[in-house]
């Protein structure tokens, strides 16, 4: 097929970012270029992406793929219509040897033109971010704000670092080496010899509702970029934004002259569990799922022939011993737990309070107090409904309702949730964090704080000190996995020990954070968002680990 884009355009344009990402990667600093405030993306974007948006509702997304026996619909937006968007159903029979036979020509392209590619693809991305972000709010629930940056830049963001460590484990090793070795009076031995980077195989990426593309991104260019087809099985509530990041995807691998079928679409019927069915297939060689631990439990068992990361479920903990800012510890928890509703695999859900209170700069404090005046500041910054609505978002599953609603038969309800209405979407489901009481010494309560809760729900749990905080900390990271820990204190002794606790049980640690930063919040390029090395998932979004396993290194020897 004819390239529109030739390799010569695609370097000219993205090998400068690609240069600034590997330099970022390396320093940890601050770097994106894909700008956060929506005004960024030009005078017209807002309104073109809301259009470009409406169009999508009630039409068909063909793709052109092959394989495809049905036309499969059903989502349903959080915020209350029906998408109504019909997309191919897969004949995986004929679909995954389609995708397979573009793998040579894709593997003969090399790690800088298929970087090349994949930047292409993010920049166009990048382009209709408003027209994502409202696919993105519209499936997942997410304010548009938070839709906006985080399923659009940020997102956009994590796909760049997985091509950028991509890239740069497969040229660590050089393409070509000419070897010699003496033999003392008789001629050296010389061997020419060329090392290629070798694809695995299919990789099957299974989306999550929560975040579509923040979550997604990381493992489809992962995958791509290392010379690897890539089918993408999203949740079936929010097919849109993967869907329309396979077509743009297909778009730029067809212009450039590559098979388009290098990326393809698996919507699954209502209850059809499409995922299990192709996660066993011989030909799927890589998995990306982000989900309950059940599943990527199950993925990790029975998916023997692919290499499988997971992130799945883990129960994230603040350990609160001391502060020098009292208020702006509230606050920064406050909206921690308040963010999108509590629905992030990051947000903190035990909050481990000493019983005889903490030392703070407004005076010594009771564990109720704390209590008390962290229910003040979440009620304080609720308080307002349309800024609290902008915050919150929309409650993406009825379990999630169940759970807010059940939280109170755990312990003493500190702060109960409340139910808000979204004037502009009035059908969406709106609830305000709920705070429980418990006490770490009554064994009955170990069920609710040793468990995910998922959504706005959050623990107070009542410790007999520091260092008991400290090992319950360990024992919740090491038994149940965490995907964030938070700590506040001003002694050097009890940091120290926090510190040694994440390093020892691998998790990822914030310490005092008062301002700006959250510790729901990761920055691509700097932040390691999970560890790989506790139960809540088993790699880190985004280290070598995650690009490296995807491909193999095959060497050619000849005589020189």
């Amino acid at each position: 097929m004819a390239a529109d884009l030739t390799a010569h355009q695609l370097i000219e344009k993205h090998r400068p970012t690609l240069d600034q990402a590997l330099e970022t990667i390396r320093t940890r600093a601050y770097w994106s270029p894909h700008p956060e405030h929506p005004k960024a993306y030009g005078k017209n974007a807002a309104a073109e992406g809301k259009t470009a948006f409406k169009a999508l509702r009630g039409s068909r997304l063909g793709l052109g793929q092959p394989g495809t026996d049905d036309w499969v619909t059903g989502e349903t937006s959080p915020y209350g219509p029906d998408l109504g968007v019909e997309y191919p159903h897969p004949d995986v029979e004929l679909l995954l040897p389609a995708m397979r036979a573009g793998m040579a020509d894709w593997r003969r392209a090399g790690a800088e033109a298929r970087a090349m590619v994949c930047l292409e693809i993010l920049s166009r991305i990048s382009a209709r971010t408003h027209e994502f972000a409202h696919a993105v709010m519209h499936t997942s629930g997410q304010a548009f704000m938070m839709a906006f940056q985080a399923g659009g830049p940020h997102a956009q963001d994590r796909g760049l670092e997985a091509v950028t460590y991509a890239y740069a484990e497969q040229v660590r090793t050089p393409e070509t080496a000419e070897w010699s070795k003496p033999q003392g009076k008789r001629d050296p031995i010389g061997l020419t010899k060329t090392f290629t980077a070798v694809p695995r195989g299919v990789a099957l990426l299974i989306g999550c509702n929560t975040f579509p593309t923040w979550n997604g991104y990381p493992g489809l260019f992962a995958s791509l970029a290392t010379g690897n087809p890539v089918l993408v099985k999203p949740h079936p509530g929010a097919v849109l934004p993967l869907a329309l990041t396979v077509e743009v995807a297909r778009e730029v691998l067809a212009e450039a002259g590559f098979d388009p079928n290098l990326v393809a679409l698996a919507a699954e019927r209502p209850g059809e569990g499409l995922a299990k069915h192709l996660a066993t297939r011989p030909e799927i060689r890589i998995i990306d799922y982000t989900g309950s631990t059940a599943f990527g439990d199950w993925l990790e068992e029975n998916a023997q022939q692919a290499q499988v990361f997971t992130e799945k479920a883990g129960v994230n903990t603040v350990v609160v011993d001391s502060t020098d800012d009292y208020r702006g510890m509230l606050s920064n928890l406050a909206f921690s737990m308040s963010l999108y509703s509590g629905q992030m695999c990051t947000t903190p859900q035990n909050f481990l309070i000493p019983r005889d209170g903490i030392r703070t700069d407004a005076g010594p404090k009771s564990y109720d107090e704390v209590v008390t005046d962290l229910a003040a500041a979440v009620d304080g910054l609720l308080g307002d409904d349309a800024r609290a609505v902008a915050l919150l978002g929309a409650i993406v599953t009825p379990q999630v309702k169940e759970r807010i609603d059940a939280a109170a038969e755990f312990g003493k309800v500190a702060l109960a949730s409340r139910s808000l209405t979204n004037p502009e979407f009035p059908e969406a489901t709106v609830r305000t964090p709920v705070i429980v009481k418990l006490d770490a010494a009554k064994p009955d309560t170990e069920a609710a704080y040793l468990s995910e809760c998922f959504g706005p729900v959050a623990f107070a749990v009542a410790v007999g000190s520091a260092a008991e905080a400290v090992a319950l900390l360990r024992r919740t990271v090491r038994e149940c996995g965490a995907m964030t820990v938070g700590a506040y204190t001003t002694s050097e002794e009890v940091e120290r020990l926090v510190e040694d606790a994440c390093l020892e049980e691998c998790a990822q640690l914030s310490l005092n954070l008062t301002g700006g930063v959250y510790v729901n919040q990761t920055a691509a390029f700097s932040d390691f968002h999970g560890s790989g090395g506790n139960p809540a998932a088993n790699a880190a979004l985004c280290d070598g680990a995650f690009v490296a396993n995807r491909f193999r290194t095959v060497e050619v020897r000849r005589p020189a």
